[in-house]
């Protein structure tokens, strides 16, 4: 009863930490700390800490999960994961200007942006296990889904023509960072940027609803 829910609220603060070492070896630690790779150590408390999450889900009951839709879960859950990724992709960019594939260091931005992915792909699929066999959306769901890709599109296309403008009109002298590599990165970026937006976009208009409706 209360005193489960009381456990489970003192878990997920206690989660908050744990989390937030793994986020900041991702986009701001050091490439050594103390003489070691702080990488493999944050990659492993994030992952700790999704891990718990998805324990500590299951033992939420629907009442709690009913605050929020599932699609609004859902954006929420996408914002966090999509913000991280974005973030941890600019601050390792530079990487991509005097390295390719085979550099140890950009596999590790991959590995690590992968299992950031698998975290999210875990984590969804947890909480849509929770809510099986009841209505995912509804026709408000649908039209603030069509609302926020609208926006989704329009950031993409953004990224797109702003990027090929970039390429054709610089000199050549000032297009020494775009490598094919380089480029390939970016338009990776841009569908990161694209999601982003989407889900963000997605959180605030149930944000906006929500206090309407108060």
């Amino acid at each position: 009863g209360i005193y489960v829910m009381k456990a489970v609220g003192t878990w997920w603060l206690l989660l908050l930490p744990l989390a937030g070492f793994g986020l900041w070896t991702m986009l701001a630690s050091p490439r050594e700390l103390f003489g070691i790779d702080p990488g493999p150590l944050g990659m492993f408390a994030l992952v700790a800490s999704t891990v718990a999450a998805l324990s500590l889900l299951t033992r939420m009951s629907l009442e709690h999960l009913d605050a929020a839709s599932p699609a609004e879960w859902k954006a929420w859950i996408g914002t966090g994961f999509t913000l991280v990724g974005v973030i941890y992709f600019l601050a390792r960019i530079p990487l991509f200007v005097v390295a390719d594939w085979r550099d140890p260091h950009v596999g590790a931005v991959s590995r690590n942006l992968v299992l950031l992915l698998v975290a999210w792909i875990a984590l969804s699929s947890v909480l849509a296990a929770r809510w099986k066999g009841r209505v995912g959306e509804d026709e408000r769901d649908r039209e603030i889904a069509a609302r926020a890709a609208g926006w989704g599109r329009g950031v993409l296309v953004a990224c797109l023509v702003g990027l090929a403008v970039t390429l054709g009109f610089s000199p050549p002298e000032r297009l020494q960072w775009a490598t094919h590599f380089m480029v390939a990165n970016l338009l990776v970026l841009a569908l990161m940027v694209h999601c982003l937006v989407e889900y963000a976009a997605t959180t605030l208009m149930y944000l906006r609803d929500r206090r309407a409706a108060a």
